[in-house]
């Protein structure tokens, strides 16, 4: 019954104009920030120590713009993954750099699209699978009605998803092969083994190396992409940025680097509530081992 009715939540929240989705997500947003402690304190800790704001005042400032933007971040996800096709793309009122895309896919090696946790970078891989095959590494979520909504709002055009284990990434790396595109979360925490420790905004995290292998290994273009949320539902601005990759030099210190550029570009839209810095189990923590500097 809980999880009917969630769904029945999920398409009547699709069905609202998205500029009220926002409004209602900035509210929601704030009230959660209000109601729990253990969100409320992850967030102002990251985006304090990520030293972005000027003054306490701006801090203040940033702070309260992040707690709303996390949650159009939520509230929008019904109309994105709700939404017919079309309807979502549209959405999208400029987008820069699509000629890094048209190049990539001359060069014939593959692309990897990196989109961190900043704006809808859900929009991104469904504007991106309208126009050219494109395979999205993915992790089940908790609540198992949530996953077969996600499957059917993320699989859409020539989108298709892998599971984040051994069999998903041989999936990248066949569709590579192919000369197809991939797209990656470069900010997720990885599991043991699959990471190493790099300072993200002068914070050692742990970092997949996952992107560097499959792009060394594979010679594919590699892309920053990311939408940025348009104020008063306006939409989205969509961009694509080269990522040239050094690979004498450590591939995740680069990203992160990277990474940092884009935040900079609006803070308060990348998700600070996300645990970025914690320690994944069997992983020994950034005190003990040596910290690559972006």
């Amino acid at each position: 019954m809980t999880s009917f009715l969630l769904k029945l939540i999920f398409r009547l929240l699709a069905s609202l104009p998205l500029r009220w989705l926002h409004g209602l997500g900035a509210l929601l947003g704030r009230i959660t920030f209000a109601m729990s402690k253990q969100y409320a304190a992850r967030t102002k800790e990251n985006l304090r120590q990520a030293h972005l704001a000027t003054d306490e005042k701006h801090y203040a400032a940033l702070l309260d713009q992040t707690v709303a933007e996390a949650g159009k971040s939520i509230v929008e996800l019904p109309w994105v993954w709700g939404r017919p096709l079309e309807q979502v793309c549209a959405a999208v009122q400029s987008c820069q750099g699509w000629e890094h895309v048209e190049a990539a896919r001359a060069h014939g090696k593959g692309i990897i699209f990196l989109t961190p946790h900043w704006g809808c970078f859900e929009i991104t891989s469904l504007y991106i699978g309208q126009r050219l095959a494109l395979t999205n590494l993915y992790s089940s979520p908790k609540q198992h009605w949530l996953e077969a909504v996600m499957l059917s709002g993320r699989e859409r055009g020539l989108a298709r998803l892998a599971t984040a284990d051994i069999s998903g990434v041989r999936l990248l790396f066949k569709a590579l092969k192919r000369g197809e595109a991939i797209g990656l979360l470069p900010d997720q925490v990885p599991s043991q083994g699959e990471g190493e420790w790099v300072d993200f905004f002068a914070r050692p995290a742990y970092t997949m190396t996952l992107s560097g292998r499959l792009a060394q290994s594979s010679g594919a273009t590699v892309l920053l992409v990311y939408a940025e949320r348009l104020s008063h539902g306006a939409g989205y601005k969509l961009r694509f940025d080269p990522l040239p990759l050094d690979f004498s030099r450590s591939v995740p210190q680069q990203i992160n680097a990277a990474l940092e550029r884009v935040i900079a570009i609006s803070p308060a839209q990348y998700l600070w509530s996300y645990n970025r810095y914690k320690v994944p189990s069997g992983v020994q923590p950034p005190d003990t081992v040596k910290v690559q500097p972006c």
